[in-house]
Parts: C-alpha cells; sequence; structure tokens
C-alpha cells in the first residue's frame, strides 16, 4: 500500500462545505490566476470523502495557488449533484471531480460544464465516458469484488447464507463491485456459500442499519453481510452487535479503519478491505491540475505526472486505475485507525 498521509476529519452539515484556500504570498494577478478545482462528493458527511479532501488539500499545497472547493449534497441523490454542478459552473471553477451518484443522470450538467471549458475528471464513482474526460478508479472492479467475497468466504467458513447490503441502486461503482461479486462466486470453491438477496441503505446510516436488522428477520439462517460502502459497513457491524449476534453473524466489505476498529476488535467483523482514500483525493487532484494546465488530455496512452504517486497511466474509456485493496483486521486495525 501506498504512503499514507495524516488526515484531521471535519464533518460538515453546509450545503457548501468548505473552500480551503491554498497559496503562499501571492499578488493580486497571482490570486486571478488561481486554479480552482471542485470536490463533488456523494453526500455531506461522509469521512471517507472527507479523507479524500485532505488527498486533494495536501496535493494543492504541492502545487502551489490551488483552491479544493469541497461540495456535495446533503443526501446522495443525482439531482443534488445536478444542483452543485449548475452552482459550479457560474462559478467559474477550472475543474470539477465528482464521485457519482448515478452513472448517465449527470451527464447532461457535465457536458455544459465541459462545453464552458471545464476539466470534469470522475473518481471512486464514475460517470459515462460521454460526460468527463478521466475516471479515476482506487482499484481494479474485479480485484475489488473477489476481494470482498473471499473475506466473507474466511469468516463464515466458506459455507452459508449471506447477503449484500449496498448502497443506492444507482451507484455505477456498487453494481459493478457486486457484478465482480458475483462473477467471483461462480468459482467452484463457494459451492456452499449462497448469497440470497441484495439490500441497499442508500448510504444513510439509519437506514443501512433498518435494512440490515430486515435482513437478520427475512434470513433467520443468515451468516454474513458484505457492505461494500463505508456507511453500510458500519451500520450493518453495529446491527450485528446490538442484536447479540457477534460470532453468528459476521460483515465485512469496504470500510474506514477508524470507523470499523471497534467492530473488529468486537468480533462482529473479522476483516475488511480498503484503498487508502487520502491518495485517492490527492491523485484526482494531481490529474484534474494537469488537465486544465494542458500537460495531458486525457487520452489512453497518456502518462500524468502525480507528485509522490508517480506517474499514472491512462488506459481504454479514459480509466485511470491506483492499486488493490488493502485488508485490515485484528492486526492491523488499530495502526491505520490513527491515519483514515
Amino acid at each position: 500500500m501506498r504512503r499514507l498521509s495524516s488526515a484531521v476529519f471535519r464533518v460538515a452539515a453546509a450545503f457548501l462545505v468548505a473552500t480551503i484556500t491554498v497559496c503562499g504570498a501571492a499578488s493580486i494577478s497571482q490570486a486571478q490566476d488561481k486554479v480552482r478545482i471542485a470536490f463533488l462528493v456523494k453526500n455531506l458527511g461522509n469521512r471517507f470523502f472527507d479523507a479524500v479532501r485532505d488527498g486533494g488539500t495536501e496535493a494543492a499545497k504541492e502545487l502551489g495557488n490551488v483552491e479544493i472547493i469541497y461540495v456535495g449534497p446533503t443526501s446522495a441523490t443525482a439531482e443534488g449533484q445536478i444542483e452543485i454542478i449548475n452552482s459550479l459552473m457560474a462559478q467559474r471553477v477550472n475543474a470539477i471531480a465528482i464521485s457519482a451518484n448515478d452513472t448517465n443522470a449527470l451527464i447532461p450538467a457535465t457536458k455544459r460544464a465541459m462545453d464552458r471549458g471545464i476539466k470534469v475528471v470522475s473518481f471512486d464513482s464514475a460517470i459515462a465516458s460521454e460526460g468527463r474526460i478521466i475516471q479515476v478508479d482506487p482499484s481494479e472492479t474485479k480485484l475489488i469484488g473477489a476481494k470482498q467475497v473471499q473475506m466473507m468466504a474466511d469468516a463464515m467458513g466458506g459455507e452459508g447464507e449471506f447477503a449484500i447490503l449496498s448502497a443506492a441502486s444507482t451507484m455505477t461503482n456498487q453494481n459493478n463491485w457486486i457484478a465482480a461479486m458475483k462473477e467471483e462466486l461462480k468459482d467452484p470453491k463457494y459451492a456452499k456459500m449462497k448469497l440470497v438477496t441484495t439490500a441497499y441503505g442508500d448510504d444513510q446510516s439509519d437506514k443501512s442499519y433498518r435494512e440490515t436488522l430486515g435482513l437478520f428477520k427475512s434470513y433467520p439462517n443468515l451468516k454474513g453481510i458484505i457492505s461494500p460502502t463505508s456507511i453500510g459497513i458500519v451500520a450493518a457491524a453495529k446491527a450485528v452487535t446490538d442484536q447479540n449476534l457477534v460470532g453468528k453473524v459476521y460483515v465485512t466489505g469496504l470500510g474506514l479503519p477508524s470507523e470499523m476498529k471497534a467492530a473488529v476488535e468486537a468480533g462482529a467483523t473479522k476483516s475488511f478491505a480498503i484503498w487508502n482514500p487520502i491518495d485517492l483525493g490527492y491523485t484526482t487532484t494531481q490529474i484534474a491540475y494537469n488537465l486544465i494546465k494542458g500537460t495531458v488530455k486525457g487520452v489512453p496512452g497518456d502518462e500524468v505526472p502525480a507528485g509522490r504517486m508517480g506517474k499514472v497511466k491512462v488506459g481504454p474509456d479514459g480509466v485511470v486505475v491506483m492499486a488493490e485493496p488493502f485488508t485490515f483486521d485484528k492486526s492491523n486495525v488499530a495502526e491505520y485507525a490513527k491515519v483514515f
């Protein structure tokens, strides 16, 4: 796993969370030339995206004269993101980096932005290729799906019923990962495991918790839950603990060490995985900056300089892939919980 950076997490409640300006002793002329990069996340109050913001801020400091604008709707909807895109166009930002709540619904808005010269990059959850220049994948879809099934098999002893607790049914990354999980499950070594259903918590803690309780009721023989969302995995683990099901139902998926430490120590989760969200924000900022400056065009084969991350290569459909997910368990969760 690449070098981890220290991060300070702040949960925001406003519609426009924060504007973080990074510059030295700049003249008025320099201020006018400032590069303005907006991070439009799925929803506010999500510590994964707070960590992405911190990575973006780190890159902005290194690049100099860069302003990071961190925004998002209060709930994870495409409509909320479209409204913010329109606002960002009016603010004349240079680039918008988006983790999309819907792969296709944002396209008309992002096309208008690009027609105005704004560089549009998606990260984490993709916009379809016609609605952006580059998509930054934190890892390869196949690896992410396979990893979660492997962790579930390990926790369940390779047999029994399990469910998936996803975010919203429209989220590109969630659906792609679930498809990869189902592909992995075709391997004969998982023949004794049965996926019973997929539930959706819409990336809301309370709804994810209620959906988990519903799974317990509907499937009394349930042995495991995979939640490929940092909000859902915490809610599911809490439900397991609250219902005294530790040791009977295991939760795994994608989460942050700082939020999953208690679940691992309590035994509700044996292991989980995630990439480094700080590196994701850092890399996305570097890519957006180079697109703005014209260093690269974002076409397949381009190699984008990305600071401490080295050079990242643009692949087919304008996709940049970072690294495979990293596994956390009792042996290391406490250490990484201090970082993100």
